[in-house]
Order: C-alpha cells, then structure tokens, then sequence
C-alpha cells in the first residue's frame, strides 16, 4: 500500500487495511511512504511496517527542489522494484500523493494487479498519471470519472472511520455530554487540526452576532492558534484547539462550517447536517473548491469561497441559522450523498481484482 504525504491520502490508505487485515487476519500488509513524511510516523503507530522512498512532488515553479526531482523519480523506481521484487505482493493500492506514483507504476510494469483510490472530486496529478496504467480505479465523486477510463473505475466513495459508520448518538446525548444547552441552535465550526487563520478571523468577528441570535457555537480553532482565540470563551462560546470526539460534536451541532477536504466532505454526507463549506484556496488545483462544489451542485450544502466572506457570510449564515425547514432539507440532501459501505466496496473490488 502506498499513500501519503497528507491526512488526506494516509488515512483512506490505513482504512483500507484494517479493513483487509480483518477480513484476512494472515494477509501481509507492507506500506511505501515518502521519507521524512508523515506516513512515516503515522503507519507504524498503527501497526504497520513501511518503507521509505527519496520523492518529493514536482514544485510548480523553478526551484532547486525540481532539480533534483529526476534522479528522485529514477532512484524511487528502482527501489520500488527492489521492494516489489523482495515482498512480492499479489496486490498494489494506491490512496495518492507523490509517494505512490513510483511505486504504483513499476508495479504496473511488472505487470502485478494493481489499484488506485482517489479521493477528490478533481483528481491528484498522481492518480491522473496513474489512471492510464492500473487495473482498477476506485473513487468517492462522480465528477472524478471525467478523467478515468470508464471501463476500470467504480465509485465507492471515501473510507470513513468505525465510530461515524455506526453514526447514532442523539443531539440531545451528545449536547449532554459537552455540556451543551439542550435548547439553543448550535453552530460548529471545524477548520482543520492546525486551524484556519481566516475561518478564525471570521468567527472572531462574528461570533458576539452570532450568540445575540440565541445561537451556541463549538469552535475549534486548531492548535496553531490556540493563544490567540482562546480568550474568546465565554457564555455559549465554546473554544477549543482540538475536538478529540468529532461524532459527538457533529451530532450535537444544527450547523455546521467546515474546510472541504475529501474527507471532512464525506464525513459531513455521512453526518446529514445542514453544512457551509468554506474551502482552503491554499491547495493544489484549488481540491477543496471542486469537493465543496460537487455537493452544493446536487442542493447539499452551501459553499462560500475566501474572497467572497465580506459579502456573503453574514446573510448566508444568517439564513442557515434561523430557517429550520432549509436546515433539513439540506441535511436530507447531503445524506443521500453518503456513501457508508465505501471500505466494503473498495475491499470487494482489491478482492476481485485479485482474484481475476
């Protein structure tokens, strides 16, 4: 397996083993990352062995980085060989980043079955390359298809975590259980572990509005930006660097305004919750806009971009905050969009493919 150099493309990648190690306990499981990445540290503490690669992602601007970027590619081909020659697997998964580009194409020439999984509503540059080559294609947009061949690729959606599956906790349990008022309309606003400084910026300004409506809001504001928004809690103000429980609080909120990365997005259409997305614009191929736009598209959720906030937010939020009847239909809309059994469906496509 191998996936990386973000959250993104890691934890689709470990859902997709735990949920093969529990179908087949003896099933061998080996991850390739990208040295010094994330994955690095995050496969091992969830039990996995993996082996690095020397890659980094191609710079969109002359850098002494792409320099260098040729003899990364050929000395990860050739230790992607090394690996798959050594492991012999009967298996490649690809979840995206640059880290599985060689490793994903030399499994392809040396002609072992092979599998990518995208994500996004826009495909990565990695998986767009990889497309052309591997056996089967599994991706969690519709809008994704465009750019796959038709006769290899199924849509699966995104591997959710256990706990958001088996999503039934009340918000009347959950408000209890943060110490909620059970009555009042309650805004969650979730930028991101780190944080988003203008998501920040923009519940700073408003948040004092916002409670004037009878309105509680559940504000995480990342652990980049603790110092400077903590000191705004108070009364129905409810500031916090990290949400450890993310079930409970979906549930216990009315609203929720999140980033749009592909699995915050498929959370969220598992959740059923009326939803303002405002995506990151600091992202490669502007991602988040393009996830965040596939759900508003079907009347799902509302999506306000970074440079129309000034204009738009305070009516848009207004609007979600006191129209109950737009509410669910929002989050009747989104659900139908949830694609639970999306580790299943991915499993039963690596098992056919296997099995072929």
């Amino acid at each position: 397996m191998s996936g990386g150099g973000t959250g993104g493309h890691i934890f689709p990648a470990l859902a997709i083993a735990n949920a093969l190690k529990s179908e087949k306990a003896h099933a061998d499981i080996l991850f390739v990352g990208a040295n010094r990445r994330m994955e690095m540290k995050q496969v091992p503490k969830a039990g996995f062995p993996i082996q690095g690669l020397w890659i980094s992602g191609f710079q969109r601007k002359l850098t002494i980085r792409n320099l260098m970027f040729p003899l990364k590619l050929i000395v990860s081909l050739c230790r992607s060989y090394f690996i798959l020659k050594k492991f012999k697997p009967q298996v490649v998964i690809g979840t995206g980043g640059f880290a599985s580009g060689p490793l994903l194409y030399m499994a392809t020439r040396m002609n072992i079955p092979s599998l990518i999984q995208e994500q996004n509503a826009l495909p990565g540059i990695t998986n767009r390359l990889l497309g052309k080559h591997v056996h089967r294609i599994c991706i969690a947009h519709k809008e994704a298809a465009l750019f796959f061949p038709k006769y290899k690729t199924h849509i699966t959606g995104n591997p959710l975590r256990t706990e958001l599956i088996h999503f039934t906790i009340s918000t009347k349990e959950a408000r209890k259980k943060m110490k909620l008022a059970q009555s009042k309309t309650t805004l969650l606003v979730v930028g991101g572990s780190l944080g988003s400084k203008r998501m920040n910026e923009l519940m700073a300004d408003h948040c004092k509005r916002i409670t004037l409506m009878g309105v509680q809001i559940v504000w995480q504001c990342g652990s980049l930006y603790k110092k400077e928004f903590l000191a705004l809690q108070k009364k129905n103000i409810h500031v916090t660097p990290f949400i450890d429980d993310m079930t409970t609080a979906y549930a216990a909120a009315d609203v929720i305004i999140s980033r749009a990365g592909a699995l915050a997005v498929s959370e969220l259409c598992q959740v059923g919750k009326a939803v303002l997305f405002i995506p990151s614009p600091n992202v490669v191929e502007n991602h988040q806009y393009k996830n965040a736009m596939a759900i508003a598209n079907e009347a799902a959720a509302v999506v306000i971009e970074e440079k129309e906030l000034e204009h738009k937010f305070h009516s848009e939020i207004n609007a979600l905050l006191t129209d109950v009847e737009w509410r669910a239909k929002l989050g009747k809309n989104i659900k139908k969009l949830a694609k639970p059994n999306a580790t299943k469906s991915i499993v039963e496509q690596i098992n056919a493919l296997v099995n072929d």
